[in-house]
């Protein structure tokens, strides 16, 4: 099903499950993909209805020459599109790093929208260390040189790089070549204007004590970049919970599928 925005923008969504089933709509990160989840959605699809969708600028969605297409509010209002088109209710929601940016300021624009959410691998503000420098540097590569330029220079610093995430490329069969399509599926405009973004935001961990659902926090133990954010979420949003899981990076759905989809399920469960 394509999903048509207000401002006239196509968005490329996937669903399964019962339509009257309560409603799980999950978001990617940046540079990620609607497939992101895909090997999950038969298990998520038991007991929910599960939507999936490329953001704008990002695998079948269209893609906007105008940097003025982007923002996290921007997103926002396209994730409530999605979950109107779909008519989804008794809504929860999974926010996987820039798409938890992308869920927290949904939930503070519609409080009363979710029953439960999922912050994944994500901060409530600018990741730590964020380095505005190098993302004005890498926005001119690409500016220069393209996304093939741009993903040279991020295989080299590797930032959300870990054990786990290598070890998936190397053994699991097809992974490489689903990277590398997600990577070269995603606008230029989209990733300079998004980054940027995402590296200077305020930080909105204040905001998120206001939050009155049941929240579960899911973290790769090897994520370094985020456990600390994802620490300060969960003590900061009441009754919310963290799991941390092993053997995994920035993206444990897929470095370890088992583990994910069981705290997942559990959460689900208890909500």
């Amino acid at each position: 099903m394509r999903v048509t925005t207000d401002d006239g923008v196509g968005l490329a969504t996937v669903a399964a499950g019962d339509p009257a089933a309560p409603g799980l709509l999950l978001l990617h990160g940046i540079g990620g993909a609607k497939e992101d989840f895909a090997h999950h959605l038969d298990a998520l699809a038991q007991r929910h209805r599960v939507v999936t969708f490329d953001h704008r600028g990002h695998g079948e969605s269209d893609k906007p020459d105008d940097e003025g297409a982007y923002s996290l509010d921007r997103l926002a209002v396209d994730t409530a599109t999605v979950a109107d088109a779909h008519h989804l209710h008794e809504l929860r929601i999974l926010g996987h790093s820039m798409g938890g940016m992308v869920m927290r300021r949904f939930l503070l624009a519609h409080p009363d929208r979710a029953r439960a959410v999922v912050f994944m691998d994500t901060s409530a503000g600018a990741p730590p260390g964020s380095d505005t420098e190098l993302v004005a540097a890498a926005s001119e590569v690409v500016r220069t040189g393209g996304l093939a330029a741009l993903k040279q220079l991020s295989d080299e610093l590797d930032l959300l790089g870990s054990e786990a995430y290598q070890r998936v490329l190397a053994e699991q069969p097809g992974f490489a070549e689903y990277a590398d399509y997600k990577w070269h599926a995603q606008s230029p405009v989209m990733w300079t204007t998004l980054m940027r973004e995402i590296v200077t935001q305020p930080d909105q961990l204040p905001a998120l004590a206001a939050l009155t659902v049941p929240a579960l926090g899911v973290v790769g133990e090897q994520d370094v970049m985020f456990l600390g954010p994802m620490d300060d979420i969960v003590r900061t949003v009441p009754g919310a919970r963290l799991v941390v899981v092993p053997d995994a990076g920035h993206s444990p759905q897929f470095e370890n599928p088992p583990a994910w989809i069981a705290a997942m399920q559990q959460f689900l469960e208890s909500v």
